[in-house]
Order: structure tokens, then sequence, then C-alpha cells
């Protein structure tokens, strides 16, 4: 292959030619050998141990390196016989596969295809899918538990398109010839030598047992003493138990337990110990034992040699290269099959592949996974090979020759369950494991693929082998015909409810193996008749008692029936009947087939019996009817949940369905008197139609009553229910139609509800989309809810009020719809039967139930009693059912009367009807009794009924006498036309009374409309005054009344601003219900608020947030918003003191309770009395100060109160106070002006001369709240504990005030509503009471700590003031700032002397100074940061704004030096500035209008539009050519531009483009989804955990504030926060949404919302599919699309601060005792 002439140095090891030589050696040294296997298990021996020492802690890239250089490159050397890398990667390049053959991780999605997959386990993996056609079909995506793999490319597979565009044969460039270039014999031949010792090793050493000995081939060393303590995983033993065991024994610490456990669960095993045989064997004792302490089962550990470790090892690793190589070749996964089928010659053990899968139950998981992965990527991936492996998979399972699969499988589930078998042979499942069913079920499951596809064409053979499973399928069901018979519990009540779920367990996972079982024996007439005999027998032999016992007699009516004395009320019972079921089935298969002639062949009359048939269904009805009735309520549950089931969809098709059937059997093949007596006697009825007894007890009435309507049900159904293929000429579409019919008669429903309600078949459909469409319309959902269907009006008439699937519940929700339906349409609210399908041929003699005498007997005594009044044996549900029955009756004789000549038909209901009951003189016939009814008043309900059966007995008899008569035709037709006569009257009396009350109530409500009316005419003036009352009463100041509020005065700053709009306000306690009016001396009222950290403003996601705020200066508010403290309010009163005694009872309450609590009451939590919402805090309620400005004054103001002179006057204030703390040193006077007049003329008090007034006085209690509430706001804003006298008390206070209003200003915008007409009743009264907390929190702190903070604000406008730490203009927010000087200034006023704040005049001088000071900042903000780099659209025509915004920019661009550019056009700026400054001036008005009470223009109410921008400079006093403000004040405000401008950290900013915030600020939303959650589960199915490195995939869970997919739930991404374990969701949420967050869980889609450490919820995914429908968890696996208006409602649900409150909701409405650990999520 390659001489060793040259040093050969190429590929990976360039660098390390030692060692390449090394490989080279040894390769030629393998080449030298003759026996290779020999060769190859000495080196192995040689090496492994060596590489594989360390298995406790080993460095696992230095061990992948050895064993890379050690083994595999020499093995890939000699195999190619060149360099393996340029081989490999020409094999690659040689074209694609025809087989994906992927093999899912747990947790991946796949996807299959309901219209072409074969079945439902046929599945394509994520990029197959995404390149198939399918992905047009209806497909279904699901969540894999791990193990199956991708079937792309296997054509048997799929009905069609088989390929993906990747796998497809005969693309461009793999012709044939390309597909096989590469692979030479030689390398071929070569790895005919390799393979099989490879597998070899693999399979011995994988199936190796000695714990201290390795196989003799591998002993070439001395054997070391060095030993491991093995721990394997096992299915007893929970996590915890694990790491307690491990903890005590190895004396661990947790961190290490938890570590092993981890490895355990994941790998399947794991080395716990290393050492000396003996330390390592205690070690294994210790662990037993203490694991027996937890359990019942001790752990499973082994003590293994440290080599026979290394060695099993390798072979893992050895299997995965394996798998590696075989991928790059057909040829190669050819040859590694042949040698797993090769057995050996001479040897015992069956081939290599055989000896794997009867190992593989004992495998722990980490070898296990290998395996398959070998099994998988080499026979699966071969058409030929796939056969071959499942012969002997069905072999090496039974080691039996060409055996019968089908009996292969049944006798397996023999073997499995003979433990459960009692005396009697028959299962009994009392006590049983779950594990073991675990089995049971699986065997199940492969019999149903085994069966899931019919084959095509029948040969002898396959008949053969067909019948023997049959036959042995049978034997199964013999052991479960009767199991676990109860008897009724008399006296006491079942001391221990019995162990039922098995038995039904095992009933639902038979009923498509059932019913595929009758479907393949239906295949063949013959196979049908053989496979009939066969179950016919089988049930003969379990009811061999049935004949011996003893007999009794019943007579009735001149008949008489001898039947088997036995009492369901006495005898035992079983619900469990599955051969007589069967047998059912197979009879109504028959007649389908129109087969039922041949029958006698094969069971000969003699032998049918068909009374036995009956009788074991039978007996299971009338148990049923008992437990309705209350008979058996004292054996518990157990029986409730039986019978549940047995009519439940998942199992009546095989259970109660063909007890019906089996009845009609009874009924189309006995004589009907018998028939009829046999189910009297069953009911235990007899006796109470034979009028022999008389009953006083109440309860036994009820019982007896209860029982006859149970009864008559049964026998409606067995009349009228012919709605399965072969009892009634019906199809299969018909039959589904039907049931959805009569479910959307209950109501209207979503797909889901539908589709859970019909049966499923083997693959899992249920037919209900090919029909659906032809009974029903969609209606769509809204923005919660989900889709309905609703009934379209043609099939009402299909509606059967006594519908066999109907529950009780349904059945009267049903009933009364219908007849509330036809009550709206002014029909009769008569509900007959439809007219039912025929019955087949077979089944055509069950109608003569109908008119046999019973029949008519049992009808003429129910209606006798109902007419007798002092009999109590009949209900009018009772008369209902017979009412029914007549109905059918008289519709059947209708029909046959219609179809063939009057003598032929002899279906004579009407005439034994009309006949009379007795020959006794007052004798009635049913006619007669039915005109009685009429005039019983309980049953004026059942009124239209009785006259339409009425009216049907005259179309019958019509018909009998127009046949009769063939000459008087007309008069038949007329008859008909006059009884058309009398139904159209009534229909027109029916249409006057409605008409009549219509009109009555249309008089009454004209009445009170008027009265109304007239009301407000006379109340006129009240209702005019209170949208406008002012409050003068309160009002100290005023002396002349307060004129009407007029526009000019719409305005809020400065000298012109108009008066303050008060009301008296009187609220009522939502606790006390008292009524209190607002009054600054009066005891607190609150509103319930909650105060949380958000950061739905940031404009900086993910910015890292300082989890204490300890050293946090919340004084100035970054400019990017990245976190602020939102207070919401849901706007309910309390007294202060109704609060607090409601406060301290939830405490008290929540201490007694054992629950995880819904609040943290340390935090104080609370919700709200009323509406339930989470609050943490009370805001007081403080009335607004009304101020009032005379006009005198304000001119004379005016004239000496400039901009200049105000700032002059402040900052003497502010060195005077200066001055005072600074005791005596010379202050420095801050200058504005060079000029020399500032020294003397502004002195200290002179900021007095402009109008002062006396502070305001709370009441205390008013005190007390305030300050509860400003520390609550300090406590949550900066997560610290409280504590009343920190100074940054009074910041938190502004700070919150200024961000609630720009949240609520931002949603108002997102929402495109306006400022002021749009917000809700509790954001209102939320703001009214916060603004005027916010003067209060002023007034009742220290004044000397708020003049600090001032100046500290001050001197971000007024550079001047040099305090310590202002930071540079462009990194704050303004509106901030805004907020904090305004609520701060009055402090100013104050001295130690007197308490002053500034009067009305003053204040409003300082607010619109201070406004437009801050405001001409923001201009300068806003322009310094336009984004120049947009591309520009066509220059507009130059305006007054855009020429003053050019000459502004050439101006401030002298004192940037160059930062920034001229070359921008005026009208952009003057656009961008207007865009950027309108947020700021609408948080603006909204808090000068919370702070003063002035009204807003009227264009703020209104939608936002044009008018806005006008409305709101007139509101604020600002010239709407903006720049103007400049312009006036230019003088002044230039040397505060000049040192704005030259701020060295401001030009800093500007430089570092990427970090500044543009205005207007961008508004947030939540991240952009894909339209197809597919694509969703792609980006997940590519999502790699970012700590752990193992290939197991997570839950991935994707943030929807900013995009992030994190690994939630696991243990490698927890981290630690404050000394606590959380997850990476919480820990992420803390930083992304400062606590408060949105994910997504992407592998369930479901939402959850989560806040703070403990809380969390689930929240309907925005994802629907066709239906309207969620799908959490992906159950139903239709494909889903974003729905828009969801997606919009979960951003609502963010921007509107609710999650909070979303998460309490929820966690009230869903109180679990131990809900989910939301900590690791």
């Amino acid at each position: 292959m390659f001489q060793l002439s040259a040093p050969v140095c190429t590929g990976r090891h360039t660098s390390q030619s030692g060692a390449h030589t090394l490989v080279a050696l040894t390769v030629c040294w393998w080449h030298q050998q003759i026996d290779f296997h020999t060769t190859f298990l000495n080196h192995l021996a040689r090496l492994v141990p060596e590489i594989y020492f360390a298995e406790m802690d080993p460095d696992l890239e230095k061990q992948e390196e050895n064993i890379q250089m050690s083994i595999f490159t020499p093995l890939e050397w000699y195999l190619f016989g060149e360099d393996p890398d340029i081989c490999l990667e020409k094999l690659k390049h040689s074209g694609a596969f025809q087989l994906c053959g992927k093999v899912f991780k747990s947790g991946e999605t796949t996807y299959s295809c309901r219209d072409c997959a074969i079945d439902p386990t046929c599945v394509l993996c994520m990029d197959c899918f995404q390149n198939s056609v399918h992905k047009n079909h209806r497909y279904k995506m699901h969540t894999s538990t791990g193990g199956g793999f991708c079937d792309c490319g296997d054509t048997e597979a799929w009905k069609t398109g088989p390929f993906c565009i990747s796998h497809e044969p005969g693309r461009a460039g793999t012709t044939k010839e390309n597909l096989r270039c590469p692979l030479n014999e030689e390398v071929i031949a070569q790895a005919r030598k390799i393979f099989p010792s490879v597998i070899k090793y693999i399979v011995e050493m994988t199936v190796w047992e000695e714990e201290k000995e390795l196989p003799p081939q591998l002993q070439i060393r001395e054997k070391n003493d060095s030993y491991y303590c093995v721990l394997f995983n096992d299915e007893h033993h929970s996590y915890d138990h694990v790491i307690y065991s491990l903890q005590r024994a190895l004396d661990c610490e947790l961190a290490e337990a938890q570590l092993h456990t981890t490895a355990i669960d994941k790998e399947g095993r794991r080395a716990v110990k290393a050492g000396a045989f003996a330390a390592c064997q205690e070690a294994k004792e210790d662990i037993k034992s203490h694991s027996e302490n937890v359990s019942q089962h001790p752990l499973h550990v082994e003590v293994l040699h440290s080599e026979v470790m290394a060695h099993q090892k390798f072979a893992l690793r050895l299997g995965s290269w394996m798998n590696k190589i075989m991928s790059y070749s057909s040829d190669f996964r050819q040859i590694f099959c042949q040698a797993c089928l090769r057995e050996e010659p001479g040897s015992e053990n069956p081939c290599l592949i055989s000896r794997l899968m009867l190992w593989d139950a004992k495998l722990y998981k980490g070898a296990r996974k290998i395996l398959h992965e070998l099994i998988f990527s080499s026979f699966f991936m071969e058409m030929e090979y796939k056969k071959f492996f499942a012969m002997e998979f069905v072999k090496a399972r039974h080691l039996i020759e060409e055996q019968n699969v089908i009996s292969v499988i049944t006798e397996t589930l023999l073997e499995v369950l003979p433990e459960y078998l009692d005396r009697n042979n028959k299962f009994n499942f009392q006590g049983y494991s779950q594990d073991k069913l675990g089995r049971v079920y699986a065997v199940i499951c492969d019999l149903k693929y085994i069966l899931i596809s019919k084959p095509a064409v029948w040969t002898e053979r396959l008949r053969m082998q067909f019948l023997e499973g049959f036959r042995s399928f049978l034997k199964i069901l013999t052991c479960m015909q009767g199991m676990e018979e109860i008897r009724r519990q008399v006296g006491q009540h079942i001391e221990v409810d019995p162990d039922w779920e098995a038995a039904i367990a095992i009933q639902m996972q038979l009923k498509n193996i059932l019913l595929m079982f009758q479907e393949w024996c239906a295949c063949d007439e013959e196979l049908l008749l053989v496979a009939y005999k066969e179950c016919h027998k089988a049930v003969m032999r379990c009811s061999a008692s049935f004949k011996s016992s003893s007999k009794t007699v019943v007579q009735l009516c001149g008949h008489t029936l001898e039947t088997k004395s036995y009492r369901v009320s006495e005898d035992l019972v079983s619900i469990h009947l599955p051969l007589s079921r069967t047998l059912a089935g197979l009879h109504m298969r028959l007649s389908r087939l129109g087969a039922i002639s041949r029958l006698h062949e094969f069971v000969p009359f003699e032998d049918f019996q068909v009374e036995v048939l009956v009788e074991y269904p039978l007996r299971c009805l009338v148990l049923v009817a008992q437990v309705v009735a209350e008979m058996w309520r004292r054996n518990g549950l157990s029986l409730i949940s039986q019978v549940f089931y047995y009519q439940d969809v998942k199992c009546r098709e095989e259970m109660y369905d063909k007890d019906i059937i089996m009845l009609q059997i009874g009924a189309s093949l006995m004589d009907p008197n018998k028939f009829l007596l046999l189910v009297l006697q069953r009911y235990e009825l007899a006796d109470a139609f034979n009028k022999t007894i008389s009953i006083e007890d109440q309860d036994l009435i009820k019982q007896y009553n209860t029982l006859i309507e149970e009864m008559l049900q049964v026998l409606i159904y067995i009349v009228g229910e012919r709605y399965v293929p072969g009892v009634g000429n019906v199809t299969k579409e018909e039959v589904t139609m039907r049931e959805i019919i009569h479910l959307l008669c209950i109501e209207p429903m979503p797909h889901s509800a539908i589709a859970k309600n019909l049966p499923e078949n083997e693959n899992n459909e249920t037919g209900l989309e090919n029909v659906i469409n032809k009974v029903a319309t969609f209606k769509k959902p809204g923005v919660s809810g989900h889709g309905v269907y609703e009934l379209k009006d043609e099939s009402l008439k299909d509606f059967n009020m006594y519908f066999y699937h109907y529950s009780k519940t349904q059945h009267s929700k049903a009933e009364h719809m219908q007849k509330k339906r036809r009550k709206q349409e002014n029909k009769d609210e008569a509900l007959p039967p439809p007219p039912p399908p025929e019955f087949c041929p077979a089944f055509s003699k069950a109608v003569n139930l109908l008119n046999c005498d019973i029949m008519m007997y049992i009808l003429r005594t129910i209606f006798e009693q109902a007419v007798d009044p002092d009999s109590n044996l009949w209900t009018e549900g009772m008369l209902q059912m017979a009412f029914h029955i007549l109905a059918l009756g008289l519709l059947e004789e209708k029909q046959q009367l219609q179809k063939s000549p009057e003598e032929e038909v002899t279906f004579d209901f009407y005439h034994k009807a009309s006949r009379l009951g007795s020959s006794a003189m007052n004798a009635q016939n049913i006619q007669m009794l039915l005109e009685k009814l009429k005039g019983i008043p309980q049953l004026e309900g059942q009124k239209d009924m009785i006259t339409w059966i009425l009216q049907m007995f005259d179309t019958v008899k019509r018909l009998r006498e127009k046949s009769c008569l063939i000459v008087a035709t007309t008069s038949g037709s007329e008859s008909i036309k006059n009884d058309e006569i009398t139904h159209d009257k009534e229909k027109a009396e029916r249409k006057r009374k409605a008409e009549a009350a219509r009109l009555h109530r249309q008089k009454i409500m004209a009445q009170m409309s008027a009265l109304q009316k007239n009301f407000i005419e006379t109340h006129r003036l009240m209702y005019d005054s209170t949208s406008e009352m002012s409050g003068k009463e309160d009002s100290i100041m005023e002396e002349e009344s307060t004129p009407a509020v007029s526009d000019y005065s719409k305005i809020a700053l400065g000298p012109k601003r108009g008066p303050s709009v008060t009301e008296k306000e009187v609220l009522t306690c939502i606790l006390c219900q008292e009524e209190q009016e607002v009054k600054l001396e009066n005891n607190a009222m609150v509103l319930s608020a909650c105060v949380q950290k958000s950061t739905a403003l940031t404009q900086h996601r993910g910015k890292p947030i300082e989890l204490s705020g300890e050293t946090v200066d919340p004084l100035f508010m970054d400019s990017d918003l990245a976190y602020g403290t939102y207070t919401g309010s849901c706007g309910h009163v309390m007294h202060a003191v109704c609060w607090q005694k409601y406060f301290e009872a939830v405490q008290l309450s929540s201490q007694q309770r054992i629950h995880v609590d819904l609040f943290d009451l340390e935090s104080g939590e609370y919700l709200c009395p009323l509406c339930k919402s989470l609050c943490n805090t009370v805001i007081p309620i403080i009335p607004l100060q009304p101020q009032r400005i005379s006009s005198e004054n304000t001119e004379a103001l005016a004239q000496l109160l400039t901009l200049a002179r105000w700032i002059q006057t402040v900052l003497a204030r502010i060195t005077g106070y200066n001055m005072k703390h600074a005791k005596g040193e010379k202050p420095r006077i801050p200058v504005l002006f060079d000029q020399g007049m500032g020294d003397s003329t502004f002195e200290f008090h002179s900021i007095l001369s402009f109008g002062v007034q006396s502070s305001i006085k709370y009441s205390n209690s008013i005190k007390e709240m305030v300050l509860l509430f400003a520390t609550t706001i300090y406590r949550i804003g900066l997560k610290v504990p409280p504590d009343e006298t920190d100074p940054r008390i009074p910041m938190m206070t502004w700070s919150t005030c200024a961000f609630t209003i720009q949240a609520i200003e931002n949603l108002l915008g997102d929402e495109g509503k306006p400022l002021f007409g749009a917000l809700q009743n509790r954001q209102h009264n939320g703001l009214k009471a916060l603004m005027q907390f916010a003067i209060a929190q002023r007034i009742t702190c220290s004044q000397v700590l708020i003049q600090k903070h001032l100046i500290r604000l001050l001197s971000v406008v007024l550079p001047n003031l040099k305090s310590e730490a202002t930071p540079c203009l462009l990194s704050v927010d303004l509106f901030h700032v805004l907020v904090g000087t305004v609520l701060a200034f009055p402090s100013l006023y104050w001295d130690d002397a007197v308490d002053l704040q500034p009067s009305s005049i003053s204040s409003s001088y300082n607010h619109l100074y201070l406004f437009h000071l801050i405001t001409m900042a923001h201009m300068l903000q806003i322009l310094l940061t336009t984004d120049t780099g947009l591309p520009l659209a066509q220059v507009q025509e130059e305006s007054e704004e855009a020429r003053s915004a050019s000459s502004f920019l050439a101006e401030v661009s002298q004192y940037t030096s160059g930062c920034i550019g001229c070359g921008i056009p005026g009208w952009y700026l003057w656009v961008s500035l207007k865009n950027g400054i309108i947020p700021y001036l609408r948080c603006a008005a909204l808090f000068f209008h919370y702070l003063l009470g002035v009204t807003p223009p009227e264009e703020l109410f209104t939608n936002p539009a044009e008018g806005e921008y006008s409305a709101l400079c007139s509101y604020l006093s600002l010239p709407t050519n903006l720049f103007l403000l400049f312009h006036k004040y230019w003088d002044t405000v230039r040397p505060l531009l000049q040192r704005w401008c030259t701020d060295p950290a401001l030009l800093n900013c500007l430089k570092q483009k990427s970090a500044i915030v543009r205005y207007p600020r961008k508004r947030n939303s939540l991240i952009e989804l894909p339209d197809d959650y597919s694509c969703l589960l792609n980006q997940a199915s590519h999502f790699r955990c970012p700590r752990s490195a193992d290939d197991e995939r997570k839950h991935p869970v994707l943030c929807l504030f900013c995009g992030a997919i994190l690994c939630s739930q696991n243990i490698c991404c927890q981290e630690i926060v404050n000394g606590e374990e959380v997850g990476a969701c919480i820990f992420h949420a803390l930083h992304c949404g400062a606590g408060v967050c949105i994910f997504l869980k992407i592998r369930e889609c479901r939402v959850v919302l989560v806040e703070g450490k403990a809380r969390g919820c689930a929240y309907p995914a925005p994802y629907l599919d066709e239906y309207g429908e969620t799908d959490p968890g992906l159950k139903r696996g239709n494909p889903l699309h974003l729905s828009r208006e969801r997606y919009r409602k979960l951003h609502l649900v963010w921007q509107q601060h609710c999650i909070i409150e979303e998460i309490a909701r929820s966690q009230e409405t869903n109180q679990m005792l131990f809900g989910f650990n939301w900590q690791l999520l």
C-alpha cells in the first residue's frame, strides 16, 4: 500500500513528526502479522489501561489525544493505506446518502406527515422536513423522547415524497459511477479484515460480566490491586435518594454527590470511589445499606477492576469511531452488517448482533445509547440488511426459527403476565407494579406496529400464520373475559378501593389492537368465517358455567321465558368481556360483507346459542344502570371510575358500543318477546311491570324509576342506534359526521374539543377534517379564547335526543339548547327522533322489538302509571323515553309503508298501539292515554311531543287507509293538507303571541326612557354643574368667584396660568363602606398601589443592574432609562386605618396557612381586597391645593422678574445658604454675568420679595402614610432594607413620579391614543395621588437635605453651581431633572425661623423659568445627538423654523470645536427636533396638569393629530417655533450654552457615537417572532448550552425582551444570587427586566411570566393552529402560526406593567399545595 522509505509527514501531525513515526511503525508492524485480530487485541491490551488510568478525575482532552495518536490514527492508516484525512475528505464529497438516519436526542423536534406517513412513527428531522414536500401538507410536530431516527429516504415509510432535497437520489453531480469511485478493492479488503475484530472487541467488552478478570487475550500485564466502586442507574431511586446515600456512605460534600448523581443519570453508571479491592467492597456495602434505608431496593453497585473499566470505556469510544467511519460509505456499512450477522463456526454463541440484542436490557444508559446508534447507522441505513435485522430481532428475542411474529408477541405477553392469573385462570391486577405493566404496554405496542398496515395479498401461508397468531391472541382475551369480578356491597362500605387502573389501562392499550385484528379478519371472507368460529368457541368455553345452573321462569302477557337464575345485584359481575365484544365486532363485519348466510356452515345453528352470547354484555349494561341508580355506592370510587371509562371515548368502541351491538344481534336473532323478558329479568324489573309489588319507600321508588329509565334508554339504543357500518347501511364518514353533529348540538366547540371526543384509530386519526366542513362552519377567535365550530342549520334535523354517546350532562345540555333554539325560532318544542338509516339485512329483525306485545305492555303500563294520580312509579324522563320509542315505531312503519305496498308490510305498530289494553270496561288504548297525558300539569313541557305523536298516528293511519282505498287518493292528500293546515294554525298562533310580547316590551322601554329624560331635564343644573364644579368653597385665598374656565386660561405655566379645577372629593372606603371627604386635616385615605422596578423604557437592554442599591445615587436618571421605578395603582380607596387592620389580618392568617404563599408579606405585599391585584404599598390621597393668580400683581412682576434676574436671585439665595452652612468662610458667589451689577443688588432675602405664603399643614395620619409610601419606593426602587432617615428617599420619590409619567406617556403614544382623553381611571387616580404625595413628601422632609439635592439638580442647567459629580448633559434624562427641580424648588423659601413657601405667582414664574431652562437644555441634547447618517428626503422649502435651526446649530458648532457638523439642512434639523421633543412635552403636560390641576386644551383630549403639538406649546407657554426661546433669552442663555458645550465630558460623549441616546427614544417592543413556529424550533435545535459540553439538549427558553436563548431548568446554568441558587432564566430576568420577564419555552410552546426569584405563571402562547387554538406542550402537534393580536396583547401586559398582576391572579386561581419551583427556572 505504501512504502516506509520516506518519513511520511502530512495531515494533522506535521508538527509532531516523532509521533508520526510511531504511527508508521505501528501500521508497518500490523502489516507484517498474519493474524490481525490477535495483534490488534495485543495493541489494545498494552495501551488502553495506560490511557484510561484515571477514571475518577480524568483529563479528557489528554485522553482523547492519546487515543487518536496511538489507536485511531494507525487504524485509519491501516484501513485506507494513505493519509486518512485526504481519503475521508474525498469520500465526504462523493455524493449524497439516500437515507438520513439522524438519531434524535431527547427534546428534539420531529415532524410527521398526516397525508403521507405510513404510520405516526414515520418521522423527519428538522432539516429534512424543511427541505421536503411535506412542509406544505398536514404535518404534525412532536418532541422526541430520544432514541428514534429520521426516516427520510426510506421508501417504505412514506406514501409520497420519501426524499428531501438533500437525500434525493440522482441529484446533479451524484451519478452512479461518481458514487462508487473512491473505495478501491484494497480498502474494502482491509475493512473486511479490521471490522470483525473491532466489532468483536466492542461486543465482548460490552457484554463482559466478570468484575475482576479480563478476557485472556487482553491479560498481558501484571494484575494490580486497583479497583473502582461503580454505581449504576436504576428506576427505583430518585435523585435525592442517591445524593443522600452517597453523602452518607462516602462522607463527601453535597456538590460532589450531586456531580456523581448527575453523571449516573446521564451516563447510566459512574465510578464513585477508587482504591484497593477491600476499600471499594466496603464502600459498596455502605452505599447499599444506606440506600436501603431510603427505599425498599438497594442501589445497584459493583466493584470493577480498573482494567475492566478501562476496556469497557474504550469499547464505547471505539463504537463511536466505527460510527464515524461507517457514515462515509455504504460499503463499510454492508461489511459491518455482514460481520455482525456472521455466526462463529463451532461456537454455541449466536451471531454478534443477536448477543447485543439479548444483552440490551442489561446495558447501562451510556452503552445502550452508543450501541443503538451503531445499529441505526449500519443496519437501518441499508434496506436489505434492515430486513435481516428484523428477522434476527424476532429470532434473537425468542431463538425460534421462522416464527410467526404475531404468535411470538402474544406468547411473550403470556410469559410476562402469568403472575397475574388467579385460580380460574383469569387476570387479576391487584397490587400490580407500574414497571411490569410498562413492559406489557411495550409489547402491545409492538403488536400494533405489526398490524398497522394490512396485507394486500393473502397467501395460504399468511392465512395459516395469521390464524395461528389470532388463536394465541384469543388466549389472552380468554384470560381477560370476566376478570376482576365484583360483588355488590350490602350493609357496609368497601374498606379498600381495589386497583382498577391496570385492567382499564390494558383495555385502552388493546382497543386499537382489537379493532385491527377485526379489520385483518375482514379482509377475506373465508378468513373472517374461520376467525368467527374460533372466537365463538372461545366465548362458549368461557360461558360453560352458564348452562349448568338452576333456572327461573318469567311470565308476562302470556309469554314465558326460562332463564338462568342470576341477579346482578347479588352475584358476581365483570365489566371486562373482550371475547364477547370481539365476536360482536366480527359479526357486524360479516354482516357488512354480506356473508352472514354462510355462518351456519361454520357455526351450526344448534351450537350458536344466542341467549348465552347476549347474557354477559347485558349484565354489564345492567351493572351500569344499577350504578346510576346508586345501588353500588358502597363499592367505592373504583367502580364509578370503571363505569366512566366503559362509556368514555377512549374505551367505548371496544366496550360499551360492542355491548349494544351484541344486544342488537340478540334482538335480531331471538323472539322479541323472549328478548324483552330477558331484559326485564336482568334489570330486575319483571316484578315492577307485573304490578305484583306496591312500594311505599321513596328511595326504592327512585331506584326503580332510574332502572326503568336506564332500561328504556338501552331499548332505544338497540332499536335506534344504527350508525355502525354493518349494523346499518352507513359509511364511516356518516358515522363521524353524526358524532360531530351531536357534539355541536351541545354547544359550539373548538377543534381540539371535538377531536378529543372522537375515537382515534391506530394512526391517531379521527377522520374529523374530512367531514367537519360539511356539517359546521368555523368562527375565528378574537384576541383571547379560541376559534369554534358552529353547526350548520341543515344539520340540526339529524339531532337525536337519545344519542348513545351522550353522558347524562351532555344529554340535558343538548336537549336544553335545542329546545331553546326552537323556541327562539317560534317552532314547537317537540324533539322527535330523526328517521334512522335502514338496518343491514342481518340486523333487520331487531325492529320487531318495537311492535311486540311486551313492548306495548311496557309502554302502556308507563302511561297508565302517569295518568294514575296515586302512582309514583313514573318520571317525566321515563315518559320522554316512552314517547321516543312510540315515535321510533311510527317512523319505522311510515318508512316501510312508503317503500312497499301495504299488504307486504307486516310491521303493525299502529295497529297494536291503537288496540285496547284489555277487555275490561274502562280499558284504554295508547292514543287515549296520550290525550289524557296532555292534561297533566307536570307534563307541560312534553305537550308538543305528544301532539307530534298523535299527528304521526294520523299520518300512518292514512297511509294504511290510503293503500286500502286506492280510489280515494285525493282524500289522502287532502288529509295530509289538513294535517298541514292544523300545523300552520299552531304556527300562526305562536307567532301572534311572540309579536304581542315584543310590542309589550317596546312599550315598557319607551316609558322608561321618557322618565329618564324627564329626570335629566328637571335636574339639568345639577348635571351641568358637576362637570365643572370648581372648588371655591375650599379655596381660602379667593374672594371673587372663579370665572368659568375659558380657553385663554388653559395654560399651565407662567403669569397667564389658568385656575386649578378642584372638586370636592368624597370617597368611599372599600373595606368599611363609609364615605369621607378628602381634606388636609382629616384622617388619611389611601389608594392601594404597587411599586416595581422596570426596564420597560430602556434604550440599553441587558445593561448590568446593581443587584443591591447600597451605593447607588438615584438623583440623576441615565438618559437611556435603563431601569426606573414604576408606581401603578388599581384605583381602589381605603381608610388608612382600615387598610392597616386588613394588612394585619392577612399577616395573621398567612401564619396559620400551610401552603406556599402567593405574596411576600415581608415586603408588605397583599392582594387588593376588591380586585385581587397584587399591591405592596398605599398612596395617601391628598387634595389639590387650588391657587389663584391676581392679574394686577402679574403685570407688575412681569416687568421686573426676567430670566436673568430670576437666576441671580436663585444663585444669591443658594450662596446665602452655603455661607450659613460653611460657618464664616468667605463664600464664592457664583457669577453669571461679567458686568458689575450682580454683587450687591441680589441678596439672600430678595427671593422672598416676589410673594410668599405659609406652608401647608398636614394631619398626622397623612404624614404617617406619606412616610410609609416614600420608604416603600426607596426600599423597592433601590432593593435595600427600609430606612426612614436615608437622604435618598426624596430622590426616589421624584424619580418614580417622572418614570411613571414617562411609562404612561410611552404607552399612550404606542397605542396612538390622545394624551388626556384615553387615560384609564386607575391611571388618572394614580397620577393625581402620586403628584400630590410628592408635594407633601417634600414638606415632611428635612429642608436642608432637599436644598442640597436641588443645588445638585440645578447644576446640570446652571454650570456655575459647581456641585460635586455633576453628570454630563448628554448622559442625564432631563425630564427627571425637571420633575426633581420643580418639586424641590420651594425648599429655597425655607429658613430656620420661618416655614414659608412661594405664593401662586412666585411659583408660576419658578415653574416657567425652570421649564424653559430645562427645555432649552433638552433641545441642545436632541440637536447634538441628531443622527446625521440618515438618507435625507427631498429638500422642503425653508421655513422660519428651519432658518432658526440652521443659525442655532452654526452657533453651537463653534463651541463644540467641530464635533458636530454644520452641513445638515435646517428643515431636517427642525423635523428631528420636533419629533424628538414631543415625548418630553407630553410628559411635561401630564406632570404640570396633575401637579397644578389646570385644565388642558381640548385637542389633548381628542385623537392626537396635527393639533397636538401646538396645543402642547400653548399649554406649556412655549412658542411653536422653539428656537424663539433662545432668541428671547439669548443674552442670558449664551454663556450657559457655551459652558454646556465646552464640557469635556460632553465632547467625549459625542466622539463615542455608539453609546449616545438619540431622541425620540425608540419604543421598546417584544422581539420579532417568526410567523411559522417550526422556525423557532429550528433555532432551538441548533442551541448549545454554553456551559456543558454534552450533547443532551436542554430546555431552550427564549427571552421575549431581548431574544437571548437560555438553558433552563438545568444545574449546568444555575447562578448564585445573594447566596441562593437560581436558574438561568431567573438570573437573566434580574438583569434584563429588573426581575420581571417574559419567556417562551420553545419546545413546549408555552409562555412563562416570571417576577422576582420565586414567582411565575404560565400564559397562553401567541402561536395558534389553523383552528385558533394554542397547543401547550405540542400535544396536538398541528402547524402553528404567530397571532399578531395575541402577541400585541402580551406586549401590552408588559408595557402596562401588569406582569406582576397577571402572576398574582394566576396563582390565586391555581393555588397548588406544592407549586412549580420557579426559582430554578
